[in-house]
C-alpha cells in the first residue's frame, strides 16, 4: 500500500494498478487505484537516479555537483554559465542512458571528462589530473599526447573529407 492520496475522496491509500517509464525511464507513470471509492487515477513520478561514492555511501545525482566541479576546473577559462549547465545535462543524459538506477561516482566522473574535453582542452587537463590523480609530469605529458593525437585524428579526417567531397 502507498500512501498517494486519492485526488477524488482524499482517502490516503491507493494500490498501483500498472506503471510504465517514459522518457527514456527517466519518468514512472503509475495508475493507480482508490482502496476506498475505487476510482482511477494516474501519478507521474521522476525515476531517482543515485550515485555511489568510493565510500559506500549512496546520494542522488545532482547536476549542480557536476556544475560546480566543471567549474572550478574552468576557473579564469573563458567558458560561460549556460555552457556549464548544458554539459551537466550531458552528463546526466549520459548516465540516465545506461538505464541502471545507482551508477559508482567514478562513472560520473568519466561522463563528464568527453564534454569536458569539448569544451575547453586546458580545464579538461585540470579535471584529468584530479580525476585520475595525476602523480607526475609524465601523467600531464601523455594526456596531452593524445590530446594532440586525437586533435590531429579529427583534421585528418577533415582533410579526407574534403578530398572527397571535391
Amino acid at each position: 500500500m502507498s500512501r498517494v492520496r486519492c485526488p477524488f475522496c482524499r482517502h490516503s491509500d491507493s494500490r498501483v494498478v500498472d506503471s510504465r517509464e517514459v522518457d527514456e525511464g527517466q519518468v514512472i507513470r503509475r495508475r493507480r487505484s482508490c482502496t476506498e471509492c475505487s476510482r482511477r487515477f494516474t501519478t507521474v513520478e521522476e525515476a531517482i537516479l543515485a550515485v555511489v561514492k568510493r565510500s559506500g555511501v549512496t546520494e542522488p545525482f545532482s547536476r549542480e555537483k557536476v556544475v560546480t566541479g566543471v567549474r572550478r576546473a574552468c576557473q579564469g577559462r573563458p567558458v560561460d554559465e549556460d555552457a556549464f549547465q548544458q554539459l551537466a545535462q550531458r552528463v546526466e543524459e549520459a548516465i540516465r542512458s545506461t538505464g541502471a538506477a545507482e551508477v559508482p561516482s567514478h562513472e560520473v566522473g568519466l561522463a563528464i571528462l568527453g564534454p569536458l574535453r569539448e569544451l575547453d582542452e586546458v580545464a579538461y587537463l585540470r579535471f584529468a589530473s584530479v580525476y585520475r590523480s595525476f602523480t607526475s609530469v609524465e601523467d600531464f605529458e601523455k594526456e596531452i599526447a593524445d590530446l594532440r593525437q586525437a586533435g590531429s585524428d579529427s583534421d585528418t579526417a577533415g582533410e579526407s573529407a574534403e578530398a572527397t567531397s571535391g
